[in-house]
């Protein structure tokens, strides 16, 4: 059945951000060239389009990063909690007048809708450096000990599924606490956390205090590895991180692995059907299911599965795929040609293991990386789709009969970063919830964030907590 609206066109304009045709390495306070001048070019998913070309950090520029932050951190570390404060409220309050350029180059870079980098991103980016220029000047309060000590320099490595987001959480408790930064961005999205370096010379911050250094895997393993870094923290893949925690065992590094997961979304027979139909498709579908916490695991009691299914499919037949910087697009372009192919052979598994494939009439860009919304239905545990994180719009189906049987099939993963219940009774949100092995469990609603809440996972999912009063833990001698 055809729409009663028609949606005309709303693209955002590109005018508001100048994109450079080059970019350096930020070092100690200036741009820099890579010692070797080697570079690498940062393409649009959307389009395929060349944004800039940017400096490729080798070995040799870690160990200068690094030196950089040692010598900044001596000064940093002994200002008042105050003073520090005040650098981190100036970057939030510069991130919240620049949002909206912001938000424009985190779509063309990453491929996200601009609503999403526009209403979640950059209000939650600036609200984490807000939550802990507040906790500065309180470190004495936060329940580590009277005076406790800043690491040294944290050497910080980040994903390209939210790249100014997850910079945050890593720089604002890092400074917060009196530590200096050494942070490498994802090499598919570089182009925010050069703008960030910007910001920081826009704000005044001291040289060195934050450094950032683009490029590609062996130039992440060379900081993780440097004998001068102090603290590593690291968001991305599970098999990336159990490289790192083999490489900091015997060391004296503290070490945060925010890492995969394969959310379950658990749907009682007494839910609210439209209301959880909405909740499971932002658990899925938000960044195109980018997530580490994506809820890509649907269990649905057998009573109101067709009729879940039903309003589910209807649902996504309603979904707009198409241009990230269309105010109107639910569903943005893959991150990469690389992470397309992953979820198409993924996907292509999943089918040939005998679960019924689903996609919407959906009409696919020529240009640029896409995969339409895609469900499997007639999934067991043992199929691959149900176990395997694929990172992408694809959403596993699978039913259950009692709580104890949505409990079992929920932990029946090597993952244990989220999970999602729906019901009207709190009394069984509470029951079931104290049961699950999820490090977060979002009840009748999914994919909320906030910068006082911890967020972190079990098993393969990682370990320590980001965000809150914990995050501060992760950035402390206690």
């Amino acid at each position: 059945m055809a729409s009663v609206f028609e949606y005309a066109p709303a693209p955002e304009s590109r005018s508001v951000v100048d994109i450079a045709p080059s970019y350096g390495l930020f070092i100690d306070g200036e741009f820099t060239d890579a010692a070797d001048g080697k570079v690498f070019k940062t393409v649009s998913p959307s389009s395929e389009e060349v944004l800039a070309e940017v400096a490729q950090a080798g070995a040799a520029d870690v160990d200068r990063a690094v030196k950089a932050a040692r010598k900044a951190f001596e000064k940093w570390s002994a200002l008042p909690g105050s003073e520090r404060a005040k650098y981190l409220f100036r970057i939030a309050r510069i991130i919240q007048e620049r949002s909206r350029e912001l938000a424009v180059l985190e779509t063309l870079d990453n491929g996200k809708p601009i609503k999403e980098t526009r209403d979640a991103d950059l209000p939650l980016v600036a609200a984490h450096f807000f939550y802990y220029a507040g906790w500065a000047d309180k470190l004495d309060h936060a329940g580590y000990g009277a005076n406790p000590r800043p690491l040294g320099v944290a050497g910080q490595v980040i994903p390209w599924n939210f790249p100014l987001l997850m910079l945050a959480w890593k720089i604002a408790p890092a400074l917060a606490t009196g530590n200096t930064v050494v942070l490498k961005p994802a090499e598919t999205t570089p182009l925010s956390a050069l703008f960030f370096a910007d910001i920081c010379r826009q704000a005044g911050l001291p040289k060195g205090v934050v450094n950032i250094l683009t490029g590609y895997g062996d130039a992440g393993a060379a900081l993780v590895e440097h004998p001068d870094v102090n603290k590593v923290a690291f968001t991305g893949s599970t098999a990336v991180g159990k490289k790192i925690a083999r490489h900091v065992a015997g060391t004296d590094k503290k070490v945060t692995l925010e890492l995969g997961g394969k959310g379950a979304n658990i749907v009682f027979d007494d839910a609210p059907v439209d209301q959880a139909v909405e909740g499971i498709v932002t658990g899925i579908f938000f960044n195109q299911g980018q997530v580490c916490c994506a809820g890509s695991r649907l269990l649905v009691q057998e009573s109101i599965h067709d009729e879940l299914l039903h309003s589910l499919k209807r649902r996504l037949s309603t979904l707009r795929l198409g241009d990230p910087l269309d105010k109107n697009t639910d569903i943005g372009a893959i991150n990469s040609a690389e992470q397309l192919a992953r979820i198409t052979a993924l996907a292509d598994t999943g089918e040939a293991e005998g679960a019924e494939r689903w996609s919407p009439a959906c009409e696919l860009p020529s240009s640029g990386y896409w995969f339409a919304p895609t469900l499997f239905t007639n999934v067991t545990q043992a199929h691959i789709v149900a176990r395997d994180e694929i990172f992408g719009p694809v959403l596993s189906v699978l039913t259950f009969r009692t709580p104890d049987e949505a409990v079992a099939k929920a932990n029946n993963s090597q993952y244990g970063l989220s999970a999602g219940i729906w019901t009207e009774k709190g009394s069984r949100i509470l029951a079931v919830a104290n049961k699950l092995r999820a490090g977060v469990v979002w009840a009748n609603t999914f994919n909320k964030f906030d910068p006082t809440s911890p967020f972190g996972g079990y098993k393969e999912s990682g370990f320590g907590r980001e965000g809150g009063r914990h995050g501060l833990e992760a950035y402390l001698d206690v």
